[in-house]
């Protein structure tokens, strides 16, 4: 018996991941912003029979504070992490800046998994072979827009979603070299006819409409995921596309790049942490 943590886990694929785990005889505590679909993922954990190991945590993980409330509840329920499945993601066609002052995409879709990656790493590390499986789009040579990541100047949901897959291959590459026991997971799934969670404008909600005909199924999805969580690889960092291996060979996952980012991640949330104690004080 294991222990999850899944965000964006009432939802599609997310959800799809805690029901399989839940039954699998696993204990999975699921991160999502709506009450009203946590109450239904625990309506069916217990017609699964694992009522007891299903644990709802409701968090807006666009907010460093809410990440942060989150993982204290973690910390309440369990001494140790199997797993962390990072799966939330929420499209935007008009640019909203969070109270934290950052881009509700750069904070979901980047800023909250590497707070989470980075400050459940302990949790993670006490397991016997514990992952972290980030569900984003590795390797795809997307844009990093260095000098706006917030993307002020010139927005658009497309941008903004693509820009978080190189942000997360160069944060697992960073993670992967800070020593860790945890191995780091890149999974692309490609087109998976899922929750497709966001505030759409008509054009971008016609397409997304469209593109279901083709998507993959989500129980089909998930399969290549489970199998990873079941045995995670040996390597610090992997990454895979439609379950493929990829190199870790190319620009994607540069060293030099991971670090500046890094650094740069680092200064953002201290520069947060100056601001609520100023206006705190």
């Amino acid at each position: 018996m294991r222990t999850f943590a899944i965000t964006g886990g009432t939802d599609g694929m997310g959800r799809a991941l805690a029901l399989a785990l839940l039954e699998r005889g696993h204990h999975v505590a699921v991160l999502g912003r709506s009450p009203a679909k946590g109450a239904e993922l625990l309506d069916a954990a217990a017609q699964l029979g694992a009522g007891n190991r299903a644990r709802f945590i409701p968090a807006d993980l666009s907010l460093i504070s809410g990440n942060r409330a989150a993982i204290a509840a973690i910390r309440d329920e369990f001494s140790e992490l199997d797993g962390l499945v990072l799966a939330a993601r929420y499209y935007r066609s008009d640019r909203v800046v969070t109270a934290e002052g950052f881009e509700s995409t750069f904070a979901l879709s980047y800023l909250s998994r590497f707070v989470l990656s980075y400050e459940l790493s302990d949790l993670l590390d006490t397991a016997t072979a514990p992952v972290i499986l980030n569900i984003c789009g590795p390797g795809s040579g997307s844009e990093i827009h260095w000098d706006d990541l917030g993307l002020a100047a010139n927005y658009h949901g497309q941008t903004a979603l693509s820009q978080s897959g190189p942000l997360n291959d160069l944060l697992g590459v960073g993670y992967a070299e800070s020593s860790r026991r945890t191995r780091y997971v890149l999974f692309g799934p490609g087109l998976v006819n899922t929750a497709f969670a966001g505030q759409y404008d008509a054009a971008t909600a016609a397409q997304i409409e469209a593109m279901r005909a083709r998507a993959t199924p989500v129980a089909e999805a998930i399969a290549p995921m489970l199998a990873i969580l079941d045995n995670p690889p040996a390597a610090p960092l992997s990454a895979y596309s439609l379950g493929r291996p990829l190199s870790l060979d190319g620009p994607s996952f540069d060293p030099d790049a991971a670090q500046r980012l890094h650094r740069t991640t680092q200064a953002l949330l201290a520069d947060l942490t100056t601001h609520e104690q100023e206006r705190t004080a």
